[in-house]
């Protein structure tokens, strides 16, 4: 007993104190789009390498095309990376991936899109959130999901709590591609909980059924059967963009900076919880 005492206390703290640090260096993140001209239509060398038409091009005018990015779309493979000859793409390795409109996850050299603050929860959500998750099919999403809930991540701190049954819960945390067969599922688990009942699509099967898109099992994501409140990007996303999802699903995102140990107080009551 007393050489497990000694183990704990000299292992010291595992949890992260430095909340959404960047990705180390070697991984492989998600694209972005850079201020870097591109070729456009003249190249196309992207196009061919992305294996889920995440990017579209347009026509060059003045010597510099238009690219679109979308990050719903993308699995993380970094082949448009390689393939770029200009550096108009870029890895990006941050962590703070979360977003409440779908189409904040288009980027572009052009008409950028206007990302406002994540809007406000109800105030019973601020400092509690039960999540229940359904897997229709991304294991390795399930994996970084339950990463979240290790001592390294520790969701828990956050007031995040997983349940077993969705009438506990306040959100619906939803992976994998929601294929025909899983939509049902889905949905009666939706119905079973009580309001406000958010909706999580994690991983970007479930924000548009990726690699699954087009195909006979009809994976198009959630927001076929349900509309999401907050995507989080990724294939599989990392646990810090997961935490990022679920506090801009409590409405705790704005008083979460990068790189710091501790966050703001929220505004307004505590909520439930305390």
């Amino acid at each position: 007993m007393l050489s497990s005492l000694r183990a704990l206390v000299g292992a010291g703290m595992a949890t992260q104190r430095g909340l959404f640090p960047d990705q180390p260096e070697g991984a492989n993140g998600l694209p972005k789009v850079t201020e870097q001209p591109c070729l456009g239509e003249r190249c196309g060398l992207c196009v061919a390498a992305c294996p889920t038409q995440a990017i579209a091009l347009g026509p060059a005018a003045g010597g510099e095309g238009a690219v679109a990015l979308d990050r719903g779309v993308c699995i993380g493979c970094s082949g448009c990376l390689e393939a770029c000859p200009t550096g108009t793409l870029a890895r990006d390795l941050r962590t703070r991936t979360a977003v409440t409109r779908r189409e904040d996850l288009v980027f572009s050299n052009r008409q950028r899109p206007v990302r406002g603050a994540e809007p406000r929860r109800p105030s019973e959500l601020l400092r509690s959130l039960h999540v229940r998750e359904v897997s229709t099919g991304c294991n390795a999403t399930d994996l970084e999901v339950q990463a979240t809930t290790n001592p390294i991540f520790d969701a828990a701190r956050f007031g995040v709590h997983f349940v077993a049954s969705p009438r506990f819960a306040d959100a619906l945390l939803v992976t994998g591609p929601v294929a025909r067969g899983m939509r049902e599922a889905v949905v009666r688990c939706h119905r079973a909980m009580g309001a406000p009942r958010l909706v999580l699509a994690v991983g970007t099967c479930a924000v548009s059924g990726g690699l699954h898109r087009g195909g006979y099992a009809e994976a198009e994501g959630v927001s076929v059967v349900l509309q999401p409140d907050v995507y989080v990007p990724g294939c599989p996303p990392h646990p810090w963009s997961i935490i990022h999802g679920l506090l801009v699903a409590m409405g705790r995102a704005e008083g979460v900076a990068a790189g710091t140990t501790t966050e703001k107080e929220p505004d307004g009551s505590r909520g439930k919880g305390t």
